[in-house]
């Protein structure tokens, strides 16, 4: 790996771990709904543009049903859960759960697609289930916190979040790919803002949100969305995609750091001992440790 390939890694790592401190900033003023629609909005107003630019409409058009069913189960869906587990969870509590996703995808290859489970697999998804069950046991409380989510909803709804992300990668990579990476994101951008545009109306907030929030949506929208898919779509022509979805091992490193960096959360000696019990799991499970070859999957988002 190059020097401009580590530097694009860790820029591309830093942004989606700092996409959970901008929906930590922005979620309580927006609420859930009306957060997720606007980061999926803007990211749309940005990648539509450069899809044009790079003439992939047309494999945009011939596909669409099925990217936009990736937008509603790898974007909309996800990013709503992601929310409202912000409305409760620290930063790095939520960065932690989100490296659970490639967990999910093997056991969905495994179920789906008859993907098959050798043993050292297996023993990375009893591992990293084993370390989110530990964190969720030392975090999970069911009293309502001050936006009335508790910590034990906030956590099922990162799990709900990371087991979409699982089956949205798989039902991409049977069904779309052969379809180019960036039609797939704006496109799948663009159909999760219709979907959420309707709810996001009815449940805007009363209170117009101050600039602050306005700035954490800026963030989540344009770096750590639209800029980010560009970043991992470079990321996998020049190295591949089992090497560049190893980004997900250095997210929560940065997802922590930002929250204690800006929001002064602690982090806790459980929090660490879980994150690597997790990341070594997802580590096994995904092939990235303990397999020789690696199979080309189709790019996955995170919030």
């Amino acid at each position: 790996m190059s020097g401009r390939e580590l530097a694009a890694m860790l820029t591309l790592a830093a942004l989606w771990g700092a996409s959970f401190l901008f929906m930590r900033l922005g979620a309580a003023d927006f609420g859930a709904l009306p957060l997720a629609a606007l980061r999926v909005a803007g990211a749309t107003a940005v990648l539509l543009p450069l899809l044009w630019q790079q003439q992939q409409w047309p494999a945009l058009r011939r596909h669409w049903r099925s990217v936009a069913l990736v937008g509603l189960i790898n974007s909309a869906l996800p990013f709503v859960l992601f929310a409202v587990a912000a409305l409760a969870l620290n930063t790095g509590l939520s960065a932690i759960l989100n490296a659970t996703a490639p967990l999910w995808g093997a056991l969905i290859a495994w179920l789906w697609l008859g993907e098959r489970l050798n043993g050292v697999r297996i023993l990375g998804l009893a591992l990293g289930f084993a370390g989110v069950v530990w964190l969720a046991g030392d975090t999970a409380s069911l009293s309502p916190g001050k936006h009335g989510v508790s910590a034990a909803l906030a956590i099922g709804a990162c799990i709900a979040a990371t087991l979409c992300y699982g089956f949205g990668a798989n039902y991409a990579r049977r069904r779309l790919g052969a379809v180019p990476p960036l039609a797939v994101a704006a496109g799948s951008q663009a159909a999760a803002a219709l979907v959420l545009l309707l709810p996001a109306w009815w449940l805007w907030p009363r209170v117009t949100p101050p600039p602050a929030a306005w700035a954490a949506v800026a963030g989540l929208a344009i770096p750590c969305t639209a800029l980010a898919y560009l970043l991992y779509f470079w990321l996998i022509a020049r190295l591949g995609a089992a090497r560049a979805i190893s980004v997900t091992f250095l997210i929560p490193v940065f997802g922590m750091a930002w929250g204690f960096v800006f929001l002064g959360e602690a982090v806790t000696p459980v929090m660490l001992m879980a994150c690597a019990v997790v990341l070594a799991g997802t580590a096994l499970a995904s092939g990235v440790v303990g397999a020789a070859t690696f199979e080309r999957v189709r790019p996955r988002p995170s919030p």
